[in-house]
This record gives C-alpha cells, structure tokens and sequence, in this order.
C-alpha cells in the first residue's frame, strides 16, 4: 500500500470513529490489495445475478482497485476522433467478445466474493477513492426516456475530459469542474429467487443508484441477499446533477479502491450511506412520492436507532428542521431520493 492510500486510510477510518488503533493495525497488516481492470474474463453486461461466479473471493477488510470502462463502442469512438492509443485493449475485446449481454445496458466489474456475508448480514462498502480513467465520455438525449420523454429526439455528445485540470467543456464557453466523479451503480447480487434482473432499476441491492453524493470519502451500507454478497460496480459517472434528468450523467471509465467489511451487527431493508459530515437514507420506488415517504421514514428510523433518547415525534420534527432531501435520480424506471442527516447537530 502506498502512503498516499494509507495516509487515505487513516484519514477516512478516524473521521468515521470505524476502528480502535489496534484493530486498524491488524486490518493493516492482514489486508490484500487486488485489481480488477475490466476485461471480458470480469465483467457481466446489463444484470445482477445471484447464479454469477465470483471473479474473485476476499477477506473482509481487504481492498479492491476496479476500473470500468465507457459504455459506447470504441469503433464508433475512433469514428468521433477518439484516438485509438486512449483506449484500452480490455475495453476493446469486451465489445469484440461478449455476446451475454443484457437485459441492462451497464457493463458491470465483478463480482466479488466477501468471505462470511450471509443473507440478513449488512455490507459495508468504503469508497477509498474515485478517479478519472479515461480522457473521453459522452452524454445523450433519450427519445422515449429522461424526465422529459417524447420532447426531445436522440441526440449525443462526445466530450473530451482534461484529467490534469479534471475538467471538461461540455459546450461553447461552458466548463464544468469534474472534482467528484462516482460510479452510477454499485450493488450485490438479489436473492435467488430474484433471478436475473436489469441494472437499470435500483433497489433493495443497491445497483444503479446514480447518487452523486457516493464520491470519494463516502461509505455504502448494502443488505446482504445471497452468501458471499457478490459485489459489482460500473456506470462510471464524471461529473453529474442530482436528478440526472436527461438520462445520462458524463458517461465515463472510473478506477475506484473499494475496502470491504461484513457487519453482522447491522440490519437494513434499504441501502444507507455516510459521508464525513452526513449520515444518508434512501427512499427507491416507481412513484417519486413514494420514495420520499420511504426515505423520510428511513430517517424516522435511523434517528430514533442511533439516538434512543429521541422519540418519533422528536424524529419527525428534525427530518423537517434539519434534513435536506435531493431526487437522486427520476429517470432509472425505480425513482430515487436521498436524505442528507447533518452530523455536527447531534451533541
């Protein structure tokens, strides 16, 4: 490890109070580090699935580097002037030699194998760090889908990515800052019975949750639904809104370092998340009301679990006083919002 990633490390594990020093050492010295860059041997193509092998098996506490790739074809994108030097082979021979593909469109690194996650158990995803791979992304326009369907007709851009000054001029005059790129779907596999499902709607596995507040720094609760878990991620995102309205974010590869931890002592029907100064809740539903009454009552739960000194009413009020509420996104079929607790408030 090198001392940037542990410095990293110690950092995100002290803001978050997770480990007493003696068992951050023994996390330390026990530790693997392994890289999945995507390639056809580790990736599956539009679905979760609880009948995938595993690409590899890991301890808890253990990292994992996965680097995904963007998901248009790089013939078409030599074709808009992409260079072919700029792309990598992997990401060539995936669109060359997978063929199972679908029913989703996202192209997903994984799965991972965490020894000892059973059903009911929780897994903690630590997002270490996100990082620009690529120097190239695209945005489109659906016809049919976004929050505006049959308003506009398909339309895309191609847009280049500074990755030193992590910026790109998405048109004319106009340069957005690409500070906190985050992968649009992190997940584990949905129980048996589930079979296999699209990547496209979220939900009780995480999976396409396109929440742009899962950067750096930032830690995913998932339930767990199958042994093992089986942890993928993908739909690397460069830089996006909250909503994410015309369907697309910058559309882009990302390489994330992802460390693992199995909390038995946890149990969640919704993925929840944390970043150093928010606790977050998740309300995911076709019906955007209905995801903000799950997301509200997510709060309910979480304040009066971790603060037993505070009833309901007392819950309620602070949802209201001090918990700001974002539409994650409301163009992935299951519509999600996402709420924001303040930490600094809790004395």
């Amino acid at each position: 490890m090198g001392r940037k990633h542990l410095a990293i490390l110690i950092v995100i594990s002290a803001t978050f109070g997770f480990l007493s020093l003696n068992s951050f050492v023994g996390v330390l010295q026990a530790q693997k580090t392994y890289e999945l860059k995507a390639s056809p041997e580790n990736i599956h193509w539009g679905y979760f699935s609880a009948e995938l092998e595993p690409v590899i098996r890991i301890n808890p506490g253990d990292i994992v580097i996965i680097e995904d790739v963007p998901r248009l074809d790089p013939i078409d994108m030599e074709k808009w002037g992409i260079p072919a030097e700029e792309m990598s082979e992997g990401y060539r021979r995936i669109y060359r030699e997978v063929t199972d593909k679908g029913p989703g469109p996202h192209i997903m690194v994984g799965p991972v194998y965490i020894n000892g996650a059973e059903p009911g158990d929780v897994l903690e995803v630590r997002i270490l760090e996100v990082e620009l791979a690529y120097t190239f992304g695209y945005s489109r326009l659906s016809s049919r889908g976004g929050t505006l369907p049959g308003e506009f007709e398909r339309w895309e851009r191609i847009l280049r990515i500074d990755l030193e000054n992590k910026t790109t001029q998405a048109a004319e005059r106009v340069v957005i800052p690409m500070n906190n790129p985050f992968f649009g779907s992190m997940g584990v596999a949905p129980a048996a019975a589930a079979g296999r499902i699209s990547t496209v709607p979220p939900g009780n596995y995480a999976g396409n949750l396109d929440n742009k507040d899962l950067g750096t720094g930032s830690i995913l609760y998932i339930p767990v639904h199958t042994k093992g878990a089986l942890f993928s991620a993908g739909d690397g995102h460069g830089v996006q809104g909250h909503g994410e309205v015309s369907i697309n974010a910058l559309e882009t590869g990302l390489r994330g370092r992802f460390q693992f931890f199995v909390r038995k002592d946890m149990k969640l029907k919704w993925p929840r998340a944390e970043t150093p100064t928010h606790w977050m809740v998740m309300g995911l539903h076709e019906d955007l009301d209905e995801a903000m009454k799950i997301a509200v009552r997510e709060t309910i739960d979480f304040i009066v679990e971790r603060f037993p000194h505070l009833d309901r009413n007392e819950a309620f009020m602070l949802a209201s006083l001090a918990v700001d509420y974002h539409v994650t996104q409301n163009v992935d079929r299951t519509k999600g919002i996402h709420g924001m607790i303040p930490k600094d408030i809790f004395k």
